[in-house]
């Protein structure tokens, strides 16, 4: 059985495409692309399930276009719309886990730390769509804080971990109280 701290997520299902099963999937992290797994891992139902793929192409920087084996139309595509779609650990290259981002994007799923090691939640969505990066970070508590992303504020981070530490001033996180 596929557990989530075996996964990390990279994007969700967003639409069907065409009458052969082929589905549309919003991706933040290329995982699929430097990986080596032969399978994506879908949440349906609140149950991690694996998907083999048999082909894949990008629509654009942010989308990608998938066929995956036992889908073969429209209606069978439409029943997994909206899942979210994650990538196993195990099938990441070793070398990956020291490398660098492949994007900020990439940090959705970390999770965040501040200067003192003290866990904040997890990230999870990256607005990088203007020159000010916005980190929705999910606490523990379950509310939603939006903060700023930006090089000074990074004190580091480690891909294996999935974990970011950033230098957080304190006023920032009562923003929205």
């Amino acid at each position: 059985m596929i557990k989530e701290v075996d996964v990390f997520p990279i994007g969700h299902i967003t639409r069907s495409r065409g009458l052969v099963g082929e589905v549309e999937m919003y991706f933040t992290d290329d995982a699929f692309d430097r990986g080596d797994a032969e399978y994506l891992v879908l949440a349906l139902d609140n149950i991690f399930v694996p998907f083999f793929w048999e082909e894949y192409r990008f629509k654009n920087d942010n989308t990608l276009i998938l066929k995956f084996e036992g889908i073969s139309d429209e209606e069978q595509a439409k029943k997994i719309l909206g899942a979210k779609v994650f990538y196993p650990l195990s099938a990441m290259p070793i070398d990956d886990t020291e490398g660098e981002l492949s994007s900020l994007r990439a940090l959705t799923g970390y999770t965040l730390y501040n200067q003192e090691s003290v866990a904040l939640g997890r990230i999870v969505e990256v607005n990088d769509a203007s020159a000010n990066v916005l980190l929705f970070v999910e606490q523990t508590d379950g509310e939603e804080i939006i903060l700023p992303y930006h090089d000074d504020l990074l004190i580091g981070y480690d891909l294996k971990a999935r974990s970011l530490q950033m230098n957080i001033p304190e006023d920032l996180l009562h923003l929205n109280d």
